[in-house]
């Protein structure tokens, strides 16, 4: 099968860390986020066959109500075109009011032939780490409790594996062995997350993890340790989950002018001054 092919199953276009602002302000004083945002959705209309597309959190920079209206616009009207359905996570970044206010629930649960999408947020007001509480993993359990005849896409913006530098393991879920706990209890295939900016499939419990790209810009996995670097890049998911067996993940870049000119790079102590201000401290 090619990605040209419509799969028998669910097929996600997952986007994450789109970053927008409500007042067209440059992410880093460099990256026009929105103009990111339509070069990667115009690379991935391509793609006529979607199913579901999912933005897993960091939809905002600022939090405020435009930032989202501006999400809306483009991936609602992207979306109708192909018949698919939109789901959006809350991310660190994000502001609960301006979130509900435009997009709606922070959590839902979505069902798309067969296959049920539910969200959770693992934000934590003014922090970068992520958590979920009691009462959204006895939620999440009660949704379960009644399999999906195809299965539960769980999409959330903290993953439940670890980052692969210092600052993003200071700002990572808090709690994911609870979550996966209450994940390989019930039919959960596939956990969809963002906040690490860069591509990664990874397996928790069992259960593919998949870390869609950032499309604000592309953090560096082998920057050197203790640090963190960024550079210029958009990309994203297109993950096939057949009606049985294992998901399949295909990242894409989003190609521009400027792929590759370095944005930051924070050594030891800024890394640590960081993630002592936003981290958990565990």
């Amino acid at each position: 099968m090619t990605l040209a092919e419509t799969p028998a199953g669910l097929r996600i276009l997952h986007l994450s860390d789109t970053h927008l602002f409500s007042d067209g302000s440059l992410h880093y004083g460099r990256v026009d986020t929105l103009a990111a945002l339509d070069r990667t959705l115009a690379r991935a209309a391509a793609l006529d066959a979607i199913d579901l597309v999912v933005a897993s959190g960091d939809l905002s920079d600022d939090g405020g109500d435009e930032s989202y209206r501006l999400l809306a616009s483009r991936l609602a009207p992207f979306a109708d075109d192909r018949g698919a359905d939109v789901v959006y996570a809350m991310g660190n970044h994000d502001l609960r009011s301006g979130f509900e206010t435009v997009l709606g629930a922070r959590e839902t649960v979505t069902l798309r032939g067969g296959f049920r999408v539910v969200t959770l947020d693992t934000s934590v007001p003014g922090a970068g780490y992520g958590a979920l509480d009691a009462e959204q993993l006895d939620r999440l359990a009660g949704i379960l409790a009644v399999p999906a005849p195809h299965g539960t896409v769980v999409v959330l913006h903290h993953p439940p594996v670890p980052a692969a530098s210092a600052l993003l393991a200071a700002l990572e879920l808090t709690n994911p062995e609870a979550l996966l706990d209450v994940c390989a209890a019930g039919d959960v295939r596939l956990i969809l997350g963002g906040h690490y900016h860069h591509a990664l499939a990874a397996e928790a419990r069992g259960i593919p993890v998949i870390v869609a790209p950032g499309v604000a810009n592309s953090s560096d996995p082998i920057a050197a340790a203790g640090t963190e670097r960024a550079v210029i890049g958009s990309g994203f998911a297109v993950v096939d989950l057949p009606l049985e067996g294992e998901p399949r993940a295909v990242f894409l870049p989003a190609p521009g002018p400027e792929d590759g000119v370095e944005i930051f790079d924070l050594d030891a102590a800024e890394v640590e001054r960081i993630a002592v201000a936003a981290g958990s401290g565990a």
